[in-house]
C-alpha cells in the first residue's frame, strides 16, 4: 500500500504585484527577499570563489555576465560604498524625508513558476512566484543592489542592524520572458537613451550643497522694483535650466549665482571647487556654516541689490565667469581672506560701480568673452576660464583689463 502524495503546490518566492505590461509588474518586496533573489554582484565576480560556490550561484553569476557590466575596478564599483552610506543615512533619518532610491528593474532569466488569480477585481494585483534558484538580475539598479548587499553584510559599520534593514521595503519592476537580447536592450536603453543631467544643473537641485542653500537664501533676501512694484528676485532667477532662454523672463541661472557663492567663500580656489558639491564640514578653515551664512548673505545680497538693474538689464554681470570674479574680489571683504589683500565692503561696491557692464566687446573681449568679427559676444568659456580674470580686472582698475572694462 502506497501513501497518497501532498496535493502540488507550487514552491517559490512569492511577490504581490501590479501588471503594466503582459509580461511586466511592478511592487515593492522587503530587503531580505530581494537580497535572496539577487546575489551580491561583487561575489559573482570573484572568480575563485565561484569555483567553490554552488550551481545555482555559478548559472545566476553566467546570466548575468550576458546583461550587464563589471563593478570590479569600475567608477560603478567605487561608487557602491559611497551609496550604501547614503542609504544607511536616509535609513537612520539622517537626512529626513529628502532622500530616495530609484525602483530595481529586474530581469528573470526565466518563466514564473505562478500567477494567481486577481486579489482585488479591476485593479490586475495578483501574486506571482518565482521557482527557488531561478536567475534574476538587475539591470537596471544593480550599484543600489551592492549597495544594499553592503550593508546588510556589515550593518554595524554603517550604524544599522540587521532588524532595521529587514524592514526595509524595496520598489522593483520585474521583467519575464524576455531572450537575452531583449534583456540587453533594457539595459542599454535604461542607461544611454535618458540624457544625463549636467552636473552643475544637477548640484543646483542639491539641498544638501551649502553652496546651494547659500545661494536659495541669498536670493531670498533680494527684492528689486520692476514695474513699480517690488518682487522678489527669485522671479527672474532660473532654477531648472542650465542657460537662459532669450524669451524667458529669467536673468541669471541659479547654477551661476551658486558660482558667485562659491568663489566668495573660498576666493580663487573656489573655481576648482564650483564644479564639485561642497559639504556643511568642507567650508574654509577656521570658518563655520553658521559664520559663513551670517557673513555671505548680507553681503551678496548688498552686491545683487546695487547691480539689480544691470542684472534685469542682462547684461555682463549675470555670465558665469563675470559672477566668478565678482565673487572672487567679494571674498576680499569676507573677513576670512588670506591671500589677495582685503577689502571693505563700501570698496568693494565702489570697485563694482565703475564697471561697465553692458554686453559690448569693448569692455569684455578678452576679459569674460570673445568677440567675433561682428562684435558679437560670447561668454561660452565659463567661469574657471575667465573667472580670476574678471577679478584682477575689478580689484586692479589701473591694470590693462582694468581699464577695458571701465571704458579707458
Amino acid at each position: 500500500m502506497s501513501i497518497p502524495m501532498p496535493t502540488s503546490e507550487t514552491e517559490g518566492i512569492r511577490l504581490h504585484v501590479t501588471p503594466f505590461r503582459p509580461e511586466a509588474v511592478i511592487g515593492a518586496l522587503g530587503l531580505p527577499t530581494l537580497l535572496q533573489l539577487v546575489p551580491s554582484p561583487k561575489s559573482q565576480e570573484n572568480q575563485q570563489a565561484l569555483k567553490h560556490a554552488s550551481g545555482t550561484l555559478r548559472r545566476h553569476a553566467e546570466v548575468r555576465g550576458l546583461v550587464q557590466r563589471m563593478l570590479r575596478s569600475t567608477s560603478k564599483g567605487r561608487n557602491v560604498a559611497s551609496y550604501a552610506g547614503y542609504m544607511a543615512a536616509g535609513v537612520k533619518g539622517d537626512l529626513g524625508a529628502a532622500w530616495s532610491t530609484p525602483p530595481v528593474t529586474l530581469w528573470l532569466g526565466s518563466q514564473l513558476a505562478s500567477i494567481g488569480e486577481e486579489l482585488v477585481a479591476g485593479t490586475g494585483m495578483r501574486t506571482v512566484s518565482i521557482a527557488p534558484g531561478s536567475p534574476v538580475v538587475a539591470i537596471d539598479g544593480e550599484t543600489q543592489v551592492a549597495a544594499w548587499h553592503e550593508l546588510y553584510d556589515s550593518p554595524e559599520r554603517y550604524g544599522l542592524t540587521t532588524d532595521e534593514l529587514a524592514r526595509i521595503r524595496v520598489p522593483f519592476e520585474l521583467f519575464w520572458g524576455l531572450e537575452v537580447k531583449e534583456a540587453r536592450q533594457i539595459f542599454y536603453d535604461r542607461n544611454v537613451e535618458g540624457i544625463t543631467v549636467a552636473k552643475n544643473l544637477a548640484m543646483s537641485m542639491d539641498q544638501r550643497d551649502f553652496g546651494t542653500r547659500l545661494a536659495h537664501l541669498v536670493i531670498d533676501n533680494v527684492r528689486v522694483e520692476r514695474d513699480g512694484e517690488s518682487v522678489p528676485f527669485g522671479k527672474f532667477v532660473e532654477t531648472r535650466g542650465r542657460q537662459l532662454k532669450a524669451s524667458s523672463p529669467e536673468v541669471v541661472t541659479l547654477s551661476a549665482l551658486r558660482v558667485l557663492v562659491v568663489c566668495t567663500l573660498f576666493g580663487r580656489v573656489g573655481l576648482a571647487r564650483s564644479g564639485s558639491t561642497l559639504r556643511d564640514e568642507e567650508l574654509p578653515e577656521g570658518v563655520t556654516a553658521e559664520q559663513a551664512t551670517r557673513r555671505l548673505v548680507p553681503l551678496l545680497s548688498t552686491v545683487i541689490s546695487t547691480l539689480r538693474e544691470h542684472f534685469l538689464a542682462r547684461s555682463a554681470v549675470s555670465a558665469p565667469a563675470v559672477l566668478a570674479g565678482i565673487g572672487i574680489a567679494a571674498h576680499q571683504a569676507t573677513g576670512w581672506a588670506n591671500t589677495g589683500g582685503t577689502l571693505t565692503e563700501d570698496e568693494l561696491l565702489h570697485l563694482l560701480s565703475t564697471v561697465r557692464w553692458e554686453r559690448e566687446a569693448r569692455y569684455w573681449h578678452g576679459v569674460a568673452a570673445s568677440a567675433n568679427a561682428k562684435g558679437t559676444l560670447n561668454f561660452a568659456g565659463g567661469a574657471k576660464d575667465a573667472g580670476g580674470r574678471v577679478a584682477d580686472a575689478i580689484v586692479h582698475p589701473e591694470s590693462q583689463y582694468g581699464r577695458r572694462i571701465r571704458g579707458r
